[in-house]
């Protein structure tokens, strides 16, 4: 009979004890009604739209703190099969007049375990999608074409829709090889141990030669932490042998793999021309926070979490500290440089960004050319001396910014890179080093060609 209300969602609770079997069963103690738990009509009326928590006792590998990795395989097996195994269809909602609305199901994602809410509406390992002592525990998704109110035989013939759709999903994770499960356990793993061991070790950040950090974006995936990897020329990360490369043994696998490791307490400029992957590298090394799948090309960059973005923008003040850059505040702006009020320029902003972080305590701040302040970064010739910019900082009070790593991309903040306590160039996306020293030469060099044009004697 149908529900009360005479709505599928009514009906959900009468069909799922039927979709129980020996091998896979109904999630009964995650359940949350319409919230992972649902069967209903579709806003424009022509699907039925589902989701079902299930429980599946396929035997998997000991997880231990890798399971989200496995779980990524898992899903990612299933995503893979869906086009070829008719009873997968619904995953997809595929017969349904608008299938697109079920592209999160499906799209390949390459994140396994995130501390940010990033990619929450795609398909990978999370709270409901995981592994455990009980078994996989997986959140299915999808949409059916809309057969009309329920009856006693439209409701059979969605139960045995559902039923044959499990069945075909524990066919499939049955199918995944055990050798590809313990492989993404150990590289979770991997990522994990590495990311805890790195303040030990003195570090804030590693860059694994062979790194691939360049994206490709999708309208599903159009942030660089969720993005998957580049398609055709990709140049891969190696580490300058002038940069003091690093090898790291990896818990998980035992592998020992050579990088960059980005130090404590430095300062560390990514310097090149323009479209060279300097922002790339940079939102690479902030997505290190993440742990990915084997063929992201980030599954070895692992940073420290914490890390912090000063960007530039004009926003509100309420009370924000910029007294290590601003000694008295401009006009119109309100309080003291402890505590500001107002409407706040780029440079204000960014000042509060960075006395933010370092209040905090967080163990890396980035900073990037192209949406920075540059006369919070840089001295010039007319500004006031009641701004001290963080090349100066950096050259007479180093002591201010604590432990705290300071990672930028500059392209033109010469002065800035000049007190860089390592620089890395990028030409042709190859990395290479700079030395210091050289650096500064250079830059002497280019201001008396500068002063010569200029008729300055």
């Amino acid at each position: 009979m149908s529900g009360k209300d005479g709505s599928w969602q009514g009906e959900i609770y009468r069909i799922l004890p039927g979709l129980a079997g020996d091998r896979v069963g109904i999630d009964y103690p995650v359940i949350r009604n319409l919230t992972n738990t649902y069967l209903v009509r579709s806003l424009d009326g022509t699907a039925l739209r589902f989701s079902i928590p299930v429980l599946l006792t396929a035997p998997v590998p000991e997880s231990g703190a890798g399971g989200d990795g496995m779980a990524g395989a898992i899903i990612d097996a299933v995503k893979a099969t869906v086009p070829h195994e008719r009873d997968l269809g619904p995953i997809a909602g595929v017969g349904t007049e608008h299938p697109g609305h079920c592209l999160q199901n499906v799209e390949p994602v390459t994140l396994v375990a995130s501390r940010s809410a990033i990619g929450t509406d795609l398909w990978r390992p999370d709270h409901g999608n995981r592994i455990d002592g009980e078994g996989i525990h997986l959140v299915v998704r999808g949409a059916l074409q809309y057969p009309g109110t329920p009856t006693p035989v439209r409701i059979q013939k969605i139960e045995e829709r559902f039923r044959a759709l499990l069945d075909a999903l524990d066919r499939v994770v049955r199918r995944v090889p055990e050798r590809d499960l313990v492989a993404a356990r150990d590289l979770s793993i991997d990522q994990k141990e590495l990311r805890r061991a790195l303040p030990g070790m003195g570090l804030v950040a590693f860059i694994a030669d062979g790194t691939l950090p360049a994206r490709r974006f999708t309208r599903l995936r159009c942030h660089p932490r969720i993005a998957g990897p580049k398609e055709g020329v990709h140049v891969p990360f190696c580490c300058p042998s002038e940069l003091d490369p690093v090898d790291v043994e990896l818990a998980g696998s035992g592998r020992v793999v050579t990088g960059l490791s980005i130090r404590r307490r430095e300062a560390f400029a990514i310097a090149g021309s323009n479209a060279e992957g300097k922002s790339t590298l940079l939102h690479a090394v902030i997505a290190g926070q993440d742990d990915h799948a084997a063929g992201d090309g980030r599954e070895l960059l692992v940073s420290v979490n914490g890390v912090a973005r000063a960007d530039a923008s004009e926003r509100g003040l309420f009370g924000a500290d910029v007294s290590l850059f601003f000694s008295r505040l401009p006009p119109g702006v309100g309080g003291d440089p402890r505590a500001a009020f107002g409407q706040g320029s780029g440079s204000l902003v960014m000042a509060h960004e960075i006395q933010t972080a370092l209040r905090i305590g967080s163990p890396l701040i980035i900073i990037d050319e192209d949406r920075a302040a540059t006369n919070l970064l840089v001295p010039g010739c007319l500004q006031g001396d009641e701004v001290t910019p963080l090349a100066t900082l950096l050259a007479t009070r180093r002591e201010v910014l604590g432990e705290a790593t300071i990672l930028f991309a500059a392209s033109s903040l010469d002065i800035l890179t000049a007190e860089a306590d390592r620089i890395m160039q990028l030409v042709g996306h190859e990395t290479r080093a700079l030395d210091r020293e050289e650096f500064r030469r250079r830059l002497d060099s280019y201001l008396a060609g500068v002063r010569e044009r200029l008729g300055v004697g």
